[in-house]
C-alpha cells in the first residue's frame, strides 16, 4: 500500500486509498492535548492542559463525512502549581475521583471541512453533564492534518453549565478550551507481493 495522504486523501486526489481500511483513524495520545483558560478576578488567565487525550476520527466514505470521538483524562492536568491541579481535580472542579474523564462527540461534518476550517458542532460530557457545544476548527497548515500538523480547535464553554458554580465571585463561568489532537499513522503492509509459480 502507498503511504496514507492522511485524513484529506481518498478517491480524487494522489492518494492510492483512504488513511485507514475501516475508515477508523485513532487519535495519537502521546501528542494530543486540550489546553484551558480561565481568569481570575476577571483579569488573571489560570493555564492549564490535559495531557492525555485519546478517541478516533471515523470516515462515513458515502457521504464523506467525518465524526470525532475525543476522551480527555482528567488526571492527567499538569498546571504551574501543584495546589492548582488539585483543586482543578476537585469535587469542586472538575471532580476527577468521580468523573475521570471527559468526552467529546462531534456531529458529523464535511471532509473538506478539516482543510478549509469551519464550525464543529457536538456534545460534551463534563463531570456526567452532557451539554451540546460549538467549537470552531481551525484551518489546516499542511497537506496531511493529523499526521504531520495537528487538527486544531478552540472553543469556550461555562462551568456552570456543567456543575461548577463556585467561586462566582473571582472566577469566570467561562472556560477558553484549545484541542491540539494528532493521530496515529495507519500501519502499512509491508510484506512482499508473493511469486508466481
Amino acid at each position: 500500500m502507498l503511504l496514507a495522504c492522511g485524513l484529506l486523501g481518498g478517491a480524487g486526489s494522489a492518494c492510492a486509498s483512504d488513511p485507514a481500511p475501516d475508515g477508523i483513524i485513532r487519535l495519537d495520545a502521546s501528542r494530543s492535548d486540550v489546553g484551558f483558560r480561565v481568569k481570575v478576578m476577571w483579569l488573571l488567565g489560570v493555564r492549564g492542559h490535559f495531557g492525555k487525550v485519546d478517541g478516533t476520527v471515523r470516515l462515513d466514505p458515502f457521504r464523506n463525512e467525518l465524526r470525532v470521538d475525543a476522551r480527555i483524562a482528567v488526571a492527567s492536568v499538569h498546571m504551574s502549581s501543584s495546589s492548582y491541579e488539585e483543586w482543578v481535580k476537585s469535587p469542586e472542579f472538575f471532580d476527577v475521583a468521580a468523573h475521570p474523564r471527559i468526552e467529546f462527540t462531534s456531529d458529523a461534518f464535511p471532509r473538506a471541512r478539516l482543510r478549509a476550517g469551519g464550525e464543529l458542532p457536538g456534545e460534551l460530557t463534563v463531570r456526567g453533564v452532557r451539554q451540546p457545544v460549538q467549537f470552531d476548527l481551525q484551518p489546516a497548515e499542511c497537506e496531511r492534518p493529523a499526521y504531520d500538523c495537528p487538527i486544531r480547535v478552540a472553543g469556550t464553554i461555562r462551568r456552570s453549565m456543567f456543575g461548577m458554580g463556585s467561586h462566582r465571585g473571582t472566577l469566570s463561568d467561562k472556560v477558553e478550551l484549545d484541542f491540539t489532537v494528532y493521530a496515529i499513522p495507519p500501519q502499512h503492509d509491508t510484506a512482499p507481493a508473493p511469486t508466481p509459480g
